[in-house]
């Protein structure tokens, strides 16, 4: 019998490095209660305490799955020591250079080694891309898990339509396009599928039975979710806000609420699971005391 991977097997260090990006985001979360967000010329701790967080929360995300990518020992500590060492770069650059009020990607105030700064902050982010190219390689290899490593596998989907953007927010130095269009939004929503599309797939793996429907909803989801994104991309390449009341938004909305639907509904399952299961020990436990009355009797 196989034995089931578990999630974060081996993986304290990574895991200890999300938690560092919450600290720092905790921290600049005080000064900005003190001392506002903008820090003359070009800093914000606004978006300093943002990017904390989602690199946070992407690590503490990427050590949970991790061990389920299958990587040979010496594959995976080079995965793993490349994703910590990129994470501790992009904090230390982000808040710092927010701290002293410069933009740590394209600064236009700082001296020649903020500039080179910024530039291996690029190269940072083209390391993290590939990182991420190979786990989406590596995990349509997979087969342990299969309700979870579906969900991973339209993740990493959505995260390289999310790398897309960020390559976009380099190559026009900004995350604008146009007057209205921000690709951060696209960035944003594609990082976060490695909770939004995985969480469905590990609560479905604990409900016993009902296969066909659970491949359905994970699936089913998914694919809104997918559609979404696409939909949210386009309206940022015409330059127009995701947040106005026209078509492709309210579709990609749409899109999402049915997305949240399936969402839904796995924790429902997951709960009337855990129920049964329960109720199953319960019996277990009175049937022994049933027996010896019975006896007595």
């Amino acid at each position: 019998m196989t034995r089931e991977i578990k999630l974060f097997g081996g993986e304290k260090g990574l895991f200890i490095t999300g938690l560092i990006g919450f600290l720092l985001a905790g921290i600049t979360a005080v000064f900005i209660l003190f001392r506002g967000s903008v820090v003359l010329p070009e800093g914000n701790l606004g978006d300093a305490f943002s990017f904390n967080a989602a690199i946070g929360i992407f690590a503490i995300s990427i050590a949970a799955i991790l061990p389920l990518a299958g990587f040979s020992p010496r594959k995976r500590k080079a995965i793993r020591r490349l994703f910590i060492i990129a994470s501790l770069y992009a904090y230390a650059i982000e808040t710092i250079q927010h701290f002293r009020g410069l933009n740590p990607r394209f600064s236009r105030e700082g001296s020649v080694i903020d500039t080179v700064v910024g530039m291996l902050f690029g190269v940072v982010s083209l390391l993290l891309i590939i990182l991420c190219l190979l786990l989406t390689i590596q995990f349509f290899k997979a087969s342990q898990r299969p309700f979870l490593i579906i969900g991973i596998r339209y993740a990493f989907l959505s995260i390289l339509a999310a790398n897309l953007a960020g390559i976009g927010m380099i190559l026009l130095e900004g995350r604008f396009v146009g007057s209205a269009g921000n690709l951060l939004v696209v960035h944003g929503l594609g990082f976060h599928a490695l909770q939004t599309l995985v969480l469905p797939g590990w609560l479905l793996e604990k409900v016993q039975g009902r296969e066909r429907l659970k491949k359905r909803m994970i699936h089913f989801g998914s694919i809104s979710w997918m559609f979404a994104i696409l939909l949210i991309g386009v309206q940022t390449v015409l330059a127009r806000s995701v947040f106005e009341f026209t078509f492709l938004p309210v579709l990609a909305g749409i899109l999402l609420i049915v997305w949240l639907g399936t969402a839904l509904f796995s924790i429902v399952l997951f709960i009337n699971a855990v129920k049964d299961t329960k109720a199953d020990e319960t019996k277990c436990l009175e049937k022994p005391i049933t027996d010896q009355f019975t006896m007595i009797k």
